[in-house]
């Protein structure tokens, strides 16, 4: 007696068994086709624009002027300003090397005189300014310039990067081609004039 209720018991156990793997079996490709996610399919004639949503970065076009003053203002298209950048930076420079050649000759001058040096030297201005007043005049003039020289570059590298930024953030707006202006006479009625005064609207479309 003892044995055929402890073969029930086997049988019943296992048929419970046998149950929970068929039950997992059916669960289980349901988890995994809710888990796979299947791309719809896209029409070989459909041409998909992948620069739909890329917009013009004011970052970089600031970022490429800082590095090179020029290539920002390249970022953005606008080719004609570069020759212009660097027409200013090289006036600036020439600026600069004449400015500085002419301040050391003064210096080198004003030296030569306060020294009483009597050996010859190959500068006309110790000639030419035989006050050494004169001469330190000169040292200053020329050292302004050089200084307002510097100070115009380092002006234009800075105008450089604005504009370039400033034309990055307008490179996507868009400006209606319907840009007009027109005037139109109107009467503008207040209580100091209940019948109308003369007057000029202007309207501006874009």
């Amino acid at each position: 007696m003892k044995r055929f209720r402890f073969t029930i018991f086997l049988k019943r156990s296992s048929l419970r068994f046998v149950l929970k793997a068929f039950i997992l079996l059916l669960i289980i490709p349901q988890v995994k086709a809710q888990d796979t996610i299947i791309p719809p399919e896209i029409p070989p004639d459909v041409v998909i624009d992948t620069n739909a949503n890329v917009r013009h970065s004011a970052h970089k076009a600031t970022i490429y002027s800082l590095v090179l003053p020029g290539l920002g203002q390249a970022y953005n298209k606008k080719y004609w300003k570069i020759p212009i950048i660097y027409a200013g930076f090289g006036a600036l420079a020439y600026n600069i090397a004449i400015n500085s050649a002419e301040e050391k000759k003064f210096t080198e001058a004003y030296r030569y005189k306060i020294s009483g040096d009597t050996m010859p030297i190959d500068n006309e201005y110790v000639a030419r300014y035989p006050d050494p007043d004169d001469l330190l005049k000169g040292r200053d003039f020329y050292r302004r310039r050089v200084e307002l020289s510097v100070i115009f570059t380092a002006a234009l590298y800075l105008l450089n990067v604005v504009d370039a930024a400033v034309d990055a953030h307008f490179f996507d707006y868009d400006v209606s081609e319907d840009l007009s202006l027109n005037i139109q006479p109107v009467m503008i009625k207040t209580p100091q004039q209940p019948y109308g005064t003369g007057g000029i609207r202007l309207c501006l479309n874009f």
